[in-house]
């Protein structure tokens, strides 16, 4: 819950991390880049951030914000993302293979050769409460 306001993040990598509550979004934006390994960032926003090619490794990522923020061609491996929202978000080219416990309504955000494993397929059909088996 710390304040990070106007903080510039360039070339950063977090490890082991818990980083709770964060507003990365009010960090100043000006060449933002940030990576994150084995970190928890639960309730933190990325609101409308540019973070194209961000990696994610193995992280704790319960209701993130990732509303109208760019993380085309970003990684996430072995991130549960239970709760977090993707709302206008750009998903284009990023590798969710690893990822578990999210939900992305592909009629609100941008997924264009998003690459997604099979037993995640049911985190893009959720809002249609069906019954997969």
């Amino acid at each position: 819950m710390s304040k990070i306001n106007q903080t510039s993040f360039r070339e950063v990598t977090f490890k082991q991390s818990k980083l709770l509550g964060l507003h990365f979004n009010h960090c100043n934006d000006f060449l933002f880049d940030v990576n994150f390994e084995n970190c928890t960032l639960n309730l933190c926003s990325f609101y409308q951030l540019k973070m194209k090619k961000t990696v994610f490794l193995q992280c704790e990522m319960h209701e993130v914000d990732f509303t109208e923020t760019d993380i085309s061609q970003a990684l996430m491996d072995e991130c549960d993302l239970t709760g977090s929202i993707f709302e206008n978000t750009i998903l284009e080219k990023a590798d969710l293979r690893g990822a578990h416990h999210f939900c992305i309504d592909p009629e609100k955000n941008k997924i264009k050769k998003m690459k997604v494993s099979r037993q995640a397929l049911s985190g893009f059909l959720e809002k249609y409460d069906l019954q997969i088996e």
